[in-house]
Order: C-alpha cells, then sequence, then structure tokens
C-alpha cells in the first residue's frame, strides 16, 4: 500500500472536517475550474465523500471568456466520471451585459450557474477551492479598498447563497500543498493565463502579496489569513448583539437606557426608534442600520458604506435633511423618532387621449 504523502493527508483532512455537517446521503458538488486547487479538491471530495456516506459529484462553468472554454469545461466534467465523481456536469454562463467589471460580472454568473447545477441534482452543500493564499489576497484587497472588518474577515468557511451551502475546505490550506497533491495524484492541473494578467485586480493582488512576503517574511500570508479568522470571529459576535438591538430598536421594550421611558404608542408603528439607535455603540448602529437596509430589500452587494454612512447621519447628524436613496430603489427618511421607509411614488396612469 502506497504511503499516504503529507499534501494528500491535507487536503482529506481538510474536505472531512467541512463534510462533518453534511446530512448522510447527501450529495456534494464540487466547483472544478481545472485548476489546481479545485482539482486538488475534487479528488480529495472524491476520495473522502463515500468514507463519510456521502457522495461527491463535479460541477465545471464555462465562462467563454477564453478560447476553448467550452472543451475545457467538457473535459474536466468527463474526467469527473473517470474519477467517480457523479454527476460530471459542464455548464455554460453569459458574462457579456451583467453590471459591474468583468471579474465581478463573471463571479455574479459563476454563482448563478453553481447555484441552479447544485439545486437542479438537489446537492446538500458546493465546495469551493479557495486557499489560503485566496484568502491573504481577499485581506490584502479590502485593506487597499478601505473596507470595513466585514471584509477584511475574508471569505467565510461556510456561506448561504440562495439558500445552498457553500463550503471552503481549503482556507487553511497552502496553495503549493494543492499543486504538490495534483503531482503526487498524477493529476496535470489547468493554468490560468488570468491569473497572471495584470488587467485583472486579483492578480495584481497575488503579485503585490508575494512582494510582501519577500520584504517581509514567510509568515506574511498566514498572518494575513489568521486575521481574517480573527476579525470574523469578532466581527461574528457583533452581528449577534446587533441581532438584539435591532429588535430592542423595532419592537421594545429597547432595555438601552432611558431612552425606553420616552417612546409612545405611534413610535411602535414602525420604523427605528431614533433614540434608542443614538444610545447604540457605533459598532452595533451601523449594524442595524445596514439590517434595516436589507429588510428594504437593498442588494446587498450595492449596499457601500456610504449608504451606511448617510443613514447613519440621519441619526447622530439631524438637521433635516431629505431622503437617503438607497440601491434598488429604496428610500428612507426621519420622521419625528423614527427611520422609516419612504413611500414609492406611484407611476402616473395613462390618460386617455383626447377626442
Amino acid at each position: 500500500m502506497a504511503r499516504l504523502t503529507a499534501p494528500v493527508a491535507a487536503t482529506r483532512t481538510a474536505v472531512r472536517r467541512a463534510l462533518a455537517g453534511v446530512p448522510r446521503d447527501g450529495l456534494v458538488l464540487v466547483a472544478c475550474s481545472g485548476g489546481a486547487d479545485s482539482l486538488a479538491l475534487a479528488a480529495a471530495a472524491g476520495h473522502v465523500a463515500p468514507r463519510l456516506g456521502l457522495r461527491a459529484g463535479l460541477v465545471s462553468v464555462d465562462h467563454g471568456l477564453q478560447p476553448g472554454s467550452a472543451e475545457r469545461a467538457d473535459e474536466v466534467a468527463a474526467w469527473a466520471g473517470k474519477a467517480g465523481l457523479a454527476p460530471g456536469l459542464a455548464v455554460p454562463v453569459t458574462v457579456a451585459g451583467r453590471p459591474g467589471g468583468p471579474e465581478a460580472a463573471a463571479r455574479e454568473a459563476r454563482y448563478e450557474a453553481l447555484v441552479a447545477a447544485a439545486r437542479s441534482v438537489q446537492a446538500a452543500a458546493v465546495l469551493l477551492g479557495h486557499t489560503r493564499e485566496d484568502q491573504a489576497e481577499t485581506v490584502l484587497l479590502a485593506l487597499a479598498r478601505g473596507a470595513g472588518p466585514r471584509g477584511i474577515a475574508g471569505m467565510p468557511a461556510m456561506r448561504e447563497i440562495h439558500g445552498m451551502p457553500f463550503l471552503r475546505p481549503f482556507l487553511d490550506v497552502p496553495r503549493a500543498q494543492t499543486r504538490q497533491a495534483c503531482a503526487e495524484l498524477g493529476l496535470t492541473p489547468w493554468e490560468d493565463p488570468q491569473n497572471s494578467d495584470p488587467a485583472f485586480s486579483r492578480s495584481r493582488v497575488r503579485a503585490a502579496l508575494g512582494l510582501l512576503a519577500d520584504l517581509l517574511g514567510p509568515g506574511t500570508v498566514t498572518n494575513l489569513a489568521r486575521t481574517a479568522k480573527l476579525v470574523a470571529q469578532d466581527t461574528s459576535a457583533l452581528d449577534e448583539l446587533a441581532v438584539s438591538a435591532w429588535q430592542a430598536s423595532v419592537f421594545g421594550p429597547l432595555g438601552w437606557g432611558a431612552a425606553e421611558q420616552e417612546r409612545s404608542e405611534t413610535d411602535q408603528a414602525g420604523g427605528l426608534y431614533v433614540p434608542a439607535l443614538r444610545e447604540l455603540p457605533d459598532a452595533l448602529r451601523t449594524r442595524v442600520l445596514r439590517r434595516f437596509a436589507l429588510s428594504l430589500g437593498c442588494p446587498p452587494g450595492a449596499l457601500a458604506s456610504r449608504h451606511i454612512d448617510a443613514l447613519d447621519a440621519l441619526v447622530t447628524d439631524w438637521h433635516g435633511q431629505k431622503a437617503v436613496a438607497l440601491p434598488g430603489g429604496h428610500h428612507v427618511i426621519r420622521h419625528s423618532n423614527r427611520l422609516l421607509p419612504a413611500p414609492r411614488p406611484t407611476p402616473a396612469s395613462p390618460q386617455p387621449p383626447n377626442p
């Protein structure tokens, strides 16, 4: 029996931990481009899933952005069958015409396709091959963009998108180990030329991360990834506290000090109670305001810090300003001691033509 090497063992251990909560006999789909990270993930899932009483399949998304992309997706799906992963799906998507830059448009199209594919085969979860380096790059990009804790927290190990769980088993696995695992398993990864194309922000960040590691030491990547984990823990705790603050600001009793005594029956009619918000620490108040905006139907990806800052000004710097415009065509006004959604204008009825 061949000795299990450290890189292969690391990938399998990471997958085993990630799949611990998946119901027995459930199907997990590996999102696989054919690159080293996702190929190593697919191989590990194909080995681990049956030993946990699970099934593993694969889906390869063809973005249609490079010559031969359709053939490559088909080849990856065909390899899945040979490797014991079923089903093996190749899914084309259309990126052109979507809002945002090319990277954002491709990402949106990819996740839509992954959710649809997972639902079509009744998968319990989708596995993504992001590594420790991907996490460090995410943190560095968030810092460069001036993101808050939610951005610096990086990518979560588990996230639901439209009700479908997405798992990232490799966030603590170095990229070098996925390459070594592929080599030791006799797998030949596809090298995406866009990974080194400076036209893409992620490629530039990858180059910058390599330079930082040269300047600051080999522990830079690990430390950035650890920062994401620590900030994510703090962010999660604050989010839980914000849920209680949200409920108090909407429903009461408030429990946040003397402001509760000032609340009248009319203040309980809806919206958020401003005196209660004003007494909250900044970190909780801005989270409550973000939750409020999302509850109105604002698209999460379009909701930026400037929108939350404008809502916060209605609470902490009120001087009679007009309604705050939010993504998705929503508006919020301050009326007396409440923040309320502004009613949408009713379209004028078409007038009959004059006789």
